[in-house]
């Protein structure tokens, strides 16, 4: 089927080795920068911002989400170590899927990237933006309002504190200075103007970065790794003397769903990681190198979430954590200003980070599918100077910036989520379709383990199945109720005894199936809202394929 057409392995590295030549990225990248750079993705908004949300919900216990997220991520890193050790070359799992699965898959899964690094950047820079506001604060500047606002969230205070006062009923603080920031701002043809300036600003000049070169690109990042790491140790080891062990009873004050509340915003964290799979072309040697320094992200990135949580939720009791600066509230809590001042810089510096791996991630994504045909060539192009993918970095600066002027500051990380839990569960799968090579011809590259799952996957999905029965039950007695949740985990059940099956007729291997399936159990937890916006954007996008890339794609000229 012309859908289902792939590009073979051997064509890849034909396309690997033309990289080389003309028109090809700087390989400047080794271990240590992409170690660094997946740092600089996981350790950002996440430690910083919405680890105070999930440990509302989970307690002391959402050290338990880090970890099954972590062993979520690290089955799916495997997977994707063992495709970077195959496919050297631009795209992440968008290449990925070309390899395995076929073209269409592979548009749909390289259109939900493009969703996962727009959104999941539009959310860091207006997070930025707050972290950089309460900076200046603490140096004495304070910018008006209405440069740090989006027009719908000052309106929608505005007309909620109005009706209140209209009701004659006593206005909070909150209250009057949403109606004093909503009637100071300029007026433009009668109407009040309202945007977020330095979101704006910060990705306009971390594009500018993007655009100058990978080199320089590294130097920067590494340097706020190493900054924001110097900080958050200093922050485990001084609250470490402030904990009181009593904050931590009960440890799961809201049970297991409590902790699977924040699943959206955990793992969303760590979605770093994917992007160190797009500099493919940019590594000196990409099929030893990014293996390792996906791992070696991961693994660090997991032990600093474990200790931050534990040491914010000794510190103050759990419930006082639903912020959105968790960790300057304990400290300027218990009276430390300076320390929450230093977390501020940290904050500043690790959202500024973030910004700059996603936005180096989303363009080479771009120039792939361009590279293939389903995308004009423009996007293809590469600066003769700077060795970057320059139109698709300016477009990719684009659609973030604007966006960011306007965009209101609550805006849900789940889209984020679902387009890398589906660019995760075919990376997995993927794995299993690949040609086996011999010892010889995976010298020197990683190579995924493998271990039968003939027995073992049947075993876990029966263990899963018996220690879920109570949850299955009620999925069944709550069909005729339409409860979304319940039905997508009886879907889950029955794709995993159906996996299951499969696994013990041919011997599938444990690490993707068990990825493969994490995974998908992460996805139904994701709400009913998203996955409809989600589907929007799906049909947007599948519209452009068949009306220009499936016709355009190489593949299809040969």
């Amino acid at each position: 089927m012309s859908l289902l057409r792939k590009k073979s392995l051997d064509r890849i590295n034909r396309e690997s080795a033309a990289t080389h030549h003309e028109n090809s990225l700087k390989r400047v990248l080794t271990v240590k920068d992409l170690t660094f750079m997946g740092i600089a993705a996981v350790v950002g908004a996440g430690i910083f911002s919405t680890i105070g949300k999930a440990s509302f919900d989970g307690g002391p216990g959402v050290v338990f989400l880090f970890l099954i997220t972590a062993v979520t991520c690290g089955f799916s890193a495997l997977c994707y170590a063992e495709f970077a050790g195959r496919v050297p070359i631009s795209g992440s799992a968008y290449t990925y899927a070309y390899v395995s699965f076929g073209e269409i898959i592979a548009w749909i899964i390289g259109w939900a990237l493009i969703l996962e690094y727009a959104i999941g950047n539009i959310v860091v820079a207006i997070s930025w933006s707050g972290y950089f506001d309460n900076l200046l604060r603490g140096l004495g500047v304070h910018l008006p309002q209405w440069l740090l606002t989006d027009p719908f969230t000052a309106s929608s205070a505005f007309n909620d504190a109005t009706a209140i006062q209209t009701a004659g009923k006593p206005l909070t603080a909150a209250m009057q200075e949403a109606i004093n920031i909503y009637n100071s701002a300029p007026l433009l043809a009668g109407k009040h103007i309202f945007f977020n300036l330095p979101a704006f600003i910060i990705v306009i000049l971390i594009t500018i970065l993007a655009y100058i070169g990978i080199k320089e690109s590294k130097k920067s990042a590494n340097f706020m790794v190493i900054f924001k790491i110097a900080v958050i140790i200093f922050i485990i080891v001084m609250g470490f003397f402030y904990v009181d062990t009593n904050n931590w009873k009960p440890f799961l004050p809201n049970g297991f769903g409590g902790v699977l509340v924040g699943v959206s915003a955990v793992f969303y964290a760590y979605i770093g990681f994917d992007a160190i799979s797009t500099t493919a072309e940019e590594c000196k040697n990409p099929q030893r190198d990014l293996p390792k320094g996906m791992m070696y992200s991961l693994i660090i990135c997991t032990i600093l979430y474990i200790l931050i949580a534990l040491v914010l939720t000794g510190m103050v009791n759990y419930s006082e954590l639903n912020v959105t600066d968790p960790l300057a509230f304990v400290f300027e809590r218990l009276g430390l200003k300076k320390t929450g001042y230093i977390i501020s810089i940290s904050a500043v510096v690790a959202t500024t980070s973030v910004l700059l791996v996603f936005q180096l991630g989303q363009p080479r994504i771009w120039m792939s599918m361009s590279r293939d045909g389903l995308l004009p060539k423009k996007f293809a192009k590469v600066h003769p100077k700077f060795g970057t993918p320059s139109f698709a970095t300016i477009i990719t600066g684009v659609i973030v910036a604007f966006p960011t002027l306007i965009m209101p500051a609550d805006l849900v990380t789940d889209l984020t989520s679902i387009g890398t839990l589906f660019a995760f569960v075919l990376v997995c799968l993927g794995v299993l379709v690949l040609p086996r090579l011999s010892a010889a011809e995976t010298k020197g590259k990683f190579r995924l383990p493998y271990i039968n799952g003939k027995f073992l996957i049947p075993v876990l999905v029966a263990a899963f199945i018996y220690l879920t029965k109570d949850r299955l039950f009620n999925a069944f007695a709550a069909l005729g109720n339409e409860s979304y949740h319940e039905v997508l985990f009886i879907v889950f059940i029955l794709v995993s005894v159906f996996i299951a099956i499969l696994s013990f007729l041919k011997n599938y291997s444990v690490i993707p199936i068990v990825g493969a399936l994490c995974c998908m159990y992460l996805m139904i937890e994701i709400p009913a809202n998203s996955w409809l916006w989600f589907f929007v954007w799906m049909s947007i996008g599948l519209s452009i394929y068949f009306l220009y890339g499936r016709k355009k794609s190489k593949l299809a000229k040969e």
